[in-house]
């Protein structure tokens, strides 16, 4: 049975304490809703500062909202719109120290101060994205994301291995 445990250490040290929490918490298992849910749960209970951690799908069209933690959010995000469309659309993550001062921002929680978005693609196939809302303004570092993105890339290989 999976148990999390509370990180500790540098803020490096943490993300690879949480890679290793969020691989344990997905092996074995191959349905990518049931891990997308794991994960939002995981990640939003085990770092601060955060009002919304959750997973967009794409649905061959558009992105659509998946499972998530915190508020009800936007349920549909057309590709290119918004820091989630962005990201899906260019492939790069995107963060975002002050949502107001990105163009196109879609507010779908008026908390939300900073953001970070992980584009995720198989191979060239997009599957969809994680986000990542922050009621703090710049609460997203170089850290974060790498740490986040190496969550995302984990969730990724088990839809490899299906």
């Amino acid at each position: 049975m999976f148990q999390s445990s509370t990180l500790s250490g540098t803020k490096a040290e943490q993300y690879a304490q949480l890679l290793e929490q969020a691989r344990g918490l997905m092996h074995g298992e191959r349905d990518r809703v049931a891990n997308a849910a794991n994960l939002s749960s995981l990640v939003f209970h085990a770092l601060p500062d955060l009002n919304w951690v959750g997973f967009y799908f794409f649905d061959g069209k558009e992105l659509v909202v998946g499972p998530f933690q915190g508020h009800p959010a936007c349920v549909r995000i057309a590709l290119g719109r918004g820091v989630c469309g962005t990201a899906a659309q260019t492939r790069e993550t995107q963060r975002v120290p002050d949502v107001d001062a990105f163009p196109g921002h879609i507010p779908c929680d008026s908390a939300s101060r900073s953001e970070l978005v992980v584009p995720l693609y198989a191979g060239e196939r997009l599957v969809g994205v994680f986000d990542l809302d922050s009621p703090r303004l710049d609460r997203f570092d170089a850290d974060d994301q790498a740490g986040l993105e190496a969550i995302a890339h984990a969730f990724i290989q088990t839809l490899d291995a299906a």
